[in-house]
């Protein structure tokens, strides 16, 4: 009979093709999208960030008073537009706003006097990031897709540094139950340095990172020799727009909590455990004699508890 993690592991195995059709995508999915131009100046970058940030309220700004907020020229609103593919602001507001009314129409709604108390407001903010994501998943195929890229790298490198240690630390403990070289990089400079060249220099394809706000300097650096060195990269992060997404190949931009003194992590830590499950899925022959490896040990030595 198979363990508990086995049977899970069978009965989870993620659909390809978008399974839920009436689903549109996150707002901010769909901005990333819409802003998704390799060219972008630095200030541009600042628009399109404030944008996502706060498209219900910016979608209905003017030319002038959007300018004003991200601290750019109005001239520089008129080039992003054009950047990403607008015939001026107008026509660039129009979209933010179908956009913003679609948001305020299917997402949480609830007033500010009907959130409870910051505790609960908190919570409700993870909920409208997790919500969000499941959106994202309505169309799995990335995530079924880097997961068989992760699943053949071998080894595979995970790698966090600073807040974003514990995320990386959760992936990479998970993904050795399933895959027979995990490498977990928690430091910075030279220590990542040797890491990542050791790595590719073992055959390894492919590294997985979290960067989650303050996005750390390390992190850029990592990334930058990661590439240099001919390793590719998924990136698990915020929403944000900036250096540390444009070193990844791939990137996953999740919502996270920051409505509390810390930020929470809520939906970067089901987008790992999405990917887990898309490595297990990869190569289910592996993934099933190791758990059963697994189990034995652990029943053997006695690793954990009986409930």
């Amino acid at each position: 009979m198979p363990s508990l993690q086995q049977a899970r592991a069978q009965a989870s195995a993620i659909t390809s093709g978008k399974s839920v059709p009436e689903a549109e995508a996150a707002p901010t999915s769909q901005l990333r999208t819409l802003f998704d131009r390799p060219r972008l100046s630095p200030g541009q970058r600042r628009i399109a960030q404030y944008l996502i940030e706060h498209i219900t309220e910016a979608a209905f700004l003017s030319i002038t008073d959007l300018a004003e907020r991200v601290g750019v020229s109005q001239p520089s609103v008129t080039r992003f537009a054009a950047a990403v593919g607008f015939s001026g602001y107008p026509a660039l507001r129009e979209k933010l706003q179908s956009i913003a009314l679609g948001t305020l129409a299917g997402g949480p709604v609830a007033a500010e006097e009907n959130r409870g108390n910051e505790l609960q407001a908190a919570v409700d903010a993870e909920i409208e990031n997790l919500e969000n994501l499941r959106r994202d998943f309505a169309d799995p195929d990335q995530v079924i897709d880097i997961g068989r890229e992760l699943s053949a790298s071998t080894p595979l490198t995970v790698l966090g540094v600073r807040i974003s240690v514990s995320l990386a630390e959760y992936f990479a403990y998970a993904a050795r139950r399933v895959h027979p070289d995990v490498r977990l990089v928690t430091l910075g400079g030279s220590v990542a340095y040797d890491a990542l060249l050791q790595s590719r220099e073992a055959g390894g394809t492919w590294v997985l990172a979290f960067s989650m706000p303050r996005h750390a300097q390390e992190t850029l650096t990592a990334l930058r020799v990661a590439r240099s060195a001919g390793l590719k990269v998924a990136l698990i992060t915020d929403l944000a727009l900036g250096a540390v997404a444009d070193e990844a190949d791939v990137v996953f931009a999740t919502g996270t909590g920051s409505r509390l003194v810390f930020d929470s992590y809520a939906a970067p830590g089901v987008m790992a455990a999405a990917l887990l499950q898309a490595m297990t899925d990869a190569d289910p022959e592996r993934t099933q004699a190791r758990l059963e490896e697994y189990e034995q040990i652990s029943e053997q030595h006695q690793f954990f508890l009986r409930d």
